[in-house]
């Protein structure tokens, strides 16, 4: 059966944390509050578990999953190298609603699902989240929600579509924003986005005047 944590309580949170940290490194699945939406996250180097999350949304490897990580300086640990651009977006919207899809290091022993050399990496700005991010490291982490259903604004909510395939429950309250992160490609030598969300174009050509599209 399911545990679920009220960390909304500081005392509970701290063991709460602590007991989803442990489920994650024994491969099993969390529901973590963020500042979008809430998520239901796995260690992001465990294949199995990364399956087993896809397996419980109802989603297939077409739709691999994004990384959340729990600093700035962890993307450079992702990928090969982090461009002038890339870092101005990061350093301007991190923490917070930007999710950048960025080309991923070769020797990263992952599998995220047909991302084809690709990740979307996102830091969320939420303290739970970044609590149990900092003693996990980087998760697989997508919206806590059956694949077409929508997406979880509580804990329990999300339990309601997700039940035991969730080990773990962080309840935070509701989310303040419930609008999901802004996506931008910077892949290519021009920053494309591919979803509006929480961070507008306006915002982000502010910092990189020369991005493509409006999602």
């Amino acid at each position: 059966m399911a545990l679920v944590y009220d960390c909304r309580d500081a005392d509970v949170r701290v063991d709460a944390v602590r007991t989803a940290a442990h489920s994650v490194a024994s491969g099993e699945l969390v529901v973590l509050p963020t500042d979008t939406v809430y998520g239901i996250g796995a260690d992001a180097f465990d294949a199995v578990a990364v399956a087993d999350l896809l397996r419980a949304k109802g989603r297939g490897r077409d739709m691999p999953v994004p990384v959340l990580v729990g600093s700035w300086t962890t993307i450079d640990g992702l990928v090969t190298a982090v461009d002038s651009r890339t870092r101005d977006l990061v350093e301007a919207f991190w923490p917070g609603g930007l999710t950048l899809v960025v080309r991923h290091a070769p020797s990263l022993n992952w599998d995220l699902g047909d991302s084809n050399g690709t990740v979307a990496v996102r830091m969320p700005l939420h303290p739970v989240a970044i609590e149990l991010l900092e003693a996990t490291g980087p998760m697989a982490v997508s919206s806590a929600n059956r694949h077409g259903q929508p997406a979880a604004q509580t804990a329990a909510e999300a339990q309601e579509q997700l039940g035991d395939d969730v080990a773990v429950y962080l309840e935070d309250g509701p989310v303040e924003g419930g609008v999901a992160s802004t996506i931008v490609d910077v892949t290519s030598a021009r920053p494309r986005v591919l979803r509006r969300g929480a961070i507008s174009a306006e915002e982000l050509r502010a910092v990189v005047p020369d991005l493509m599209g409006t999602g």
